[in-house]
């Protein structure tokens, strides 16, 4: 789907804001607000055309823009030129230099400026074990309330300490960070919490428990905020009050929305929320959502396209009331822009697009003026659009432009395209239109067709809803309630259709489901849980404002989440042999251990422990270090799960000088036997008849794609932004036997999925959702390295797996969290 076209002078404009640091998309937004001339003045006075401001900058800078018109020209001006010199780095930031230049004109105080607004050393400067320290301070203050809510009360507690002068300026994932681990010095971990918490459930008061269960559920989203305040079905009010009478007739009064994509790419990450507040909202209020493809040009559009879209929609955990089409309703379009020919709201025209530049003000900016065509008679404009439906023009000759309000200062009521002539076949009518109609023309009318209750669509809509309004007025059908909310960005990532395009055809990545992409089918393909991404949405909240989020935020969501649904096994990226001289050839101990610490549900495995044995090059350096606590000449290290440690005696290397084994003694004898190593490494047996260990054909690293956080600002150089080291290929890791297991497993849960919706839809009579999962959906954390999926490029053999000839390739999801200070992964 697409919005109106700018008008020549405002496409002008956000060009002249992209220059001004603010993305393109950002850029579009704010020329169809009402912030537009504000913000020209702003940036234009403080020439940041040169300054090269960066994405953020440039959204600071927009900040000052709409937030600061009472202020005076020279505060305004110093506000920008604090975001332009790097004192003000966050919006928290913006808000409190607003806030302090309203109360203290100018001149200028820079050091209370400074102090007022974070800005170091006059204002706030931390290290992390100071922060650390300042939250427990605060937690040990108000210990009482902390106490009484425990872990439920972490949210509360976080956003209170964000007013305590000693840490409102603490980045929001460092707080949190702080916060969690006093939090687990103080009750545990938050796992532990939970447990214990259903353990002692029906102890607890009916209502508590329901009002706690809700707490974790993505339905929050809905109950708070934006979402929360929407309109009851009934309320949006009709100029034609029968029209709602017959709207609530059809609906029952229930919600009713939609999702409405162009198959013309492949969705995004920013389709993720778009798609879980469409569905999320109906599925909350017990209605219906429509999966509606916007097919209204077919020179773009493929099958594939269509194929996915679906697919994606049922991965996220989704069920489309009905699969619909724009171009099912073709023939009642064409009905009812005849109705608004017949009406005097529409003519046909032969003007070009030079020429409806120049009726809209020209580059210039000046007056406008109608059409030559605008007084046409009512016959030959009918006459004209039968010859369009007919073929007799070519594209470009002939279209058929809505008659609104050329005084109106909303450039999507200056007479925009309704039909436009394509001459192209559509996957589904074929040849029987060569006309098709517009978004602008066919959205709103579609929406009343299917009687959508709530309209729900991103704030660079906001212009159109004008025209959306006025177009069911003008034909005297029921009109939907249009609302818009702010669309979902990810810093490092680009979502462009024709960026992605580039990126696939030049060979950049192997394809639109490249795990380095954030398109849908990429981060399926990566083993990224589509739950993972519905809490991601549903932790951001929806508002009005546009989010740009960071990359670590989502993968922080996605780690959390791994971390209590995936069982860990022991792997070894870059296995080195290790031979423990001291016990016989045919030594074997079968080692159990719990494929989740924290989760006996998941159960146990058991794997062989033996003479020979593989550990990660990583955990062995030749050189003893007094800050390297794993295995070296002269120190000890412990086994994962293995009952005694292990001593190093000697080591051998190559001709390089790499070094290809290691000679330990197991000490499980004598004084060393009751020794607490410092550290335990994780390790993976040789042992033929366990068919110990299992080898991975190809493991894939993956790190950020790009280097910059605004890949989309830098325009068509933002190809020269990819990072070449953003793919590492590893080959020769290995993983314990008990990866079979958890193969297994895991496509016999994806089944039990597959079962359940077939149940699902038996009971509502509607066709059952194929099974929408691969191999991706087999996930586990290889202990203290990283989370991995295994790829598509996996062969996993008739018969069951782990029989032979079975090919892994793995991908990483996610890395594990990195504790600098003991400079191991934890």
């Amino acid at each position: 789907m697409a919005p109106a076209p700018l008008s020549p002078e405002l496409e002008a404009l956000a060009e002249y804001f992209q220059k001004c640091g603010l993305a393109p998309t950002a850029s579009v937004e704010t020329v169809r607000g009402k912030a537009k001339g504000a913000a020209q003045a702003l940036f234009t006075a403080n020439k940041l055309e040169d300054k090269q401001l960066n994405n953020k900058q440039g959204l600071f800078a927009l900040q000052v823009a709409k937030d600061g018109s009472k202020l005076t020209e020279e505060s305004r001006n110093y506000a920008v030129e604090a975001i332009i010199d790097g004192r003000l780095k966050s919006p928290d930031q913006v808000t409190a230099a607003l806030k302090y230049l309203a109360a203290n004109p100018a001149p200028v105080d820079a050091a209370a400026f400074d102090k007022a607004c974070g800005v170091a050393p006059a204002g706030f400067s931390a290290t992390p074990e100071e922060v650390l320290e300042r939250v427990r301070a605060y937690i040990e203050s108000n210990k009482a309330d902390v106490t009484k809510l425990g872990w439920n009360g972490i949210g509360k507690s976080t956003g209170l300490m964000k007013g305590d002068d000693g840490l409102r300026w603490v980045q929001t994932l460092d707080l949190k960070g702080a916060v969690e681990k006093v939090y687990e010095e103080i009750f545990g971990s938050r796992e532990d919490a939970k447990a214990a918490a259903a353990t002692n459930k029906a102890k607890k008061e009916p209502v508590k428990a329901a009002s706690a269960a809700v707490a974790d559920k993505p339905e929050d989203m809905f109950l708070t905020g934006w979402l929360s305040r929407l309109h009851k079905p009934g309320g949006n009010t009709q100029v034609y009050p029968e029209r709602m009478a017959e709207h609530l007739k059809a609906t029952g009064g229930k919600v009713f929305t939609r999702f409405p994509p162009e198959p013309n790419g492949f969705l995004h990450i920013g389709h993720s929320k778009a798609i879980a507040v469409n569905f999320g909202y109906a599925k909350h209020h017990l209605g219906h959502c429509y999966l509606r493809y916007d097919d209204t040009n077919p020179e773009a559009e493929e099958q594939i396209y269509f194929d996915k879209i679906l697919e994606n929609v049922r991965w996220l955990g989704y069920e489309p009331y009905q699969i619909t089409h724009s171009s099912d309703h073709f023939q009642e379009l064409y009905d009812l822009a005849c109705e608004l020919i017949k009406s005097g709201l529409a003519y046909t025209s032969n003007d070009t697009a030079e020429e409806m530049q120049a009726q809209r003000g020209g580059k210039d900016h000046g007056a406008r003026y109608a059409s030559k065509d605008r007084s046409k008679p009512i016959e030959q404009s009918l006459a004209e659009f039968a010859d369009m439906k007919a073929g007799k023009y070519q594209p470009g000759e002939m279209i058929l432009r809505m008659k609104q309000d050329l005084e109106s200062s909303n450039p999507t009521m200056w007479d925009i395209v309704a039909y436009r002539v394509l001459g192209k076949p559509h996957h589904r009518t074929g040849t029987e239109w060569c006309m098709y109609p517009t978004y602008d023309f066919t959205h709103c009318l579609c929406d009343s067709f299917e009687n959508i209750s709530h309209s729900l669509c991103t704030t660079e809509f906001i212009g159109a809803r004008t025209a959306y309004e006025w177009l069911c007025d003008a034909l005297k059908v029921y009109k939907p309630r249009q609302s818009e909310y702010g669309r979902l960005s990810l810093e490092g990532a680009i979502t462009s259709k024709r960026k992605l395009l580039r990126l696939v055809k030049e060979g950049h990545v192997s394809g639109w489901d490249d795990p380095r992409l954030y398109t849908l089918v990429a981060l399926k393909r990566r083993g990224v849980p589509p739950a993972a991404i519905i809490a991601f949405v549903s932790d951001l909240g929806v508002s009005v404002q546009s989010t740009i989020v960071q990359l670590s935020r989502f993968e922080q969501t996605v780690r959390q989440h791994l971390e209590t649904t995936t069982p860990r096994l022991l792997m070894v990226l870059n296995p080195i042999r290790v031979t423990l001289e001291n016990l016989p050839a045919d030594f074997h101990l079968p080692i159990t251990k719990p494929l989740h610490p924290k989760d006996p549900s998941m159960g146990s495995n058991t794997v062989p422990f033996t003479r020979d044995l593989f550990i990660d090059a990583d955990d062995f350096r030749t050189i003893a270090d007094k800050d390297f606590f794993r295995l070296c000449p002269g120190a000890s290290v412990g086994l994962l799960n293995v009952p005694h440690i292990i001593s190093y005696v000697s080591h051998e290397v190559d001709a390089n000088g790499k070094v290809t084994s290691i000679v330990c003694r197991y000490e499980n004898e004598g004084p060393l036997s009751k020794t607490k190593p410092k550290a335990f490494v994780q390790w993976i047996a040789e042992h033929k008849p366990s068919n110990s260990p299992v080898q991975i054909a190809e493991t894939r690293i993956f790190s950020r794609l790009f280097k910059s956080d605004d890949p989309a600002s830098l325009g068509d150089d933002y190809i020269k932004d990819i990072d070449p080291e953003s793919l590492k290929r590893v080959d020769g890791a290995v993983v314990e036997v008990g990866v079979w297991k958890v193969i297994e497993d895991s496509l016999e849960r994806a089944k039990k999925v597959v079962e359940e919706r077939k149940e699902q839809a038996k009971k509502d009579g509607t066709e059952a959702p194929p099974h929408v999962d691969g191999v991706e959906a087999i996930r586990f954390q290889g202990q203290r390295v990283a989370y991995f999926a295994l790829d598509l490029d996996s062969e996993l053999k008739e018969g069951g797996v782990g029989k032979g000839g079975d090919k892994l390739v793995l991908n990483l999801i996610a890395p594990l969290k990195q504790d600098a200070g003991a400079g191991k992964k934890v």
